[in-house]
């Protein structure tokens, strides 16, 4: 197998076997984000992913799990993801699914039967960056994408039959956008009804263009406790229309939060209330990390 630069995956691909199909992301303007900002963009060729798929089948026994790298494997036209899907039932029949990063503008430029034929092909999941349900802070991350981009492409993709699994960041707006952060955000997890819905927590990285700005005073960070405010009123206006897992369990959290939504809302919520009346349930900082 050949990397390039740090590869990155989402915690749930732990154990996954990480094949690099093209080398950062296409949009990498995002501020708060610094994975991709050291590599230059493009598109590997087939050839290659197909000569490490090759090699992987010689290294392992068995295969299971299969993560599409780098920042938005989605980005490849059909015709190019179809050959490497292909390959990887030759090569492994064993394996259970094939997941996947992507943004909604690769979403967007799919036909509903093409993300149909990538189902039947084996990818099972999607990985989604929303990060906010408020333009404005959309807008000031540079995300690329408004609120009604982001619920069409979840829509068309569970509509295909493809799990959506969609991160939102906790903190992202600052003490000044923090409720309007909450509230958009929890209603956009209303009407999306993903799949998965991940909560992270603002982490810093001098690397991040948002760092700059913190250091400036352009934006205020959040205190662990106003954070916990911040994900009560997300979930207070989080009220998905079907089952949607619910998981605030990343390293960077302050508060660990497992559940569904609508169905376990009111004990998360009591947990919260909880946390927001004794500060020793938080996650000590030195324990926070990407």
């Amino acid at each position: 197998m050949r990397y390039e630069g740090d590869i990155y995956r989402p915690p749930s691909e732990a154990y996954s076997l990480l094949l690099q199909v093209t080398i950062g992301c296409s949009h990498n303007k995002c501020t708060f984000c610094s994975m991709f900002k050291d590599k230059r963009f493009r598109v590997r060729n087939v050839s290659e992913v197909i000569e490490d798929l090759e090699d992987a089948r010689r290294s392992y026994s068995r295969v299971e799990r299969i993560f599409l790298c780098d920042g938005d494997a989605l980005c490849l036209a059909n015709s190019k993801l179809a050959v490497i899907l292909d390959k990887i039932r030759e090569l492994f029949p064993e394996c259970l699914r094939v997941n996947v990063y992507g943004n909604a503008k690769d979403v967007l430029h799919k036909t509903p039967e093409e993300l149909k034929e990538l189902h039947e092909k084996g990818v099972q999941m999607i990985y989604l960056g929303a990060e906010s349900g408020d333009p404005k802070v959309l807008e000031a991350i540079h995300k690329g994408v408004d609120p009604e981009e982001l619920i069409e492409a979840v829509q068309k993709v569970e509509a295909s039959g493809i799990q959506t699994s969609v991160t939102f960041i906790s903190g992202l707006a600052g003490k000044a956008g923090w409720r309007d952060h909450a509230i958009e955000s929890g209603k956009m997890i209303s009407r999306m009804n993903a799949s998965y819905v991940a909560l992270l927590t603002l982490m810093l990285d001098p690397r991040a263009p948002i760092y700059d700005q913190i250091q400036k005073g352009q934006l205020e960070l959040l205190s662990p406790e106003e954070v916990i405010a911040e994900t009560y009123l997300l979930l207070e206006n989080a009220n998905p229309s079907k089952t949607c897992v619910f998981r605030s369990n990343h390293a960077s959290n302050y508060l660990s939060l497992k559940g569904n939504l609508p169905e376990d809302k009111e004990v998360m919520l009591a947990k919260l209330k909880r946390a927001m009346e004794d500060s020793g349930m938080l996650k000590d900082e030195r324990f926070r990390m990407l």
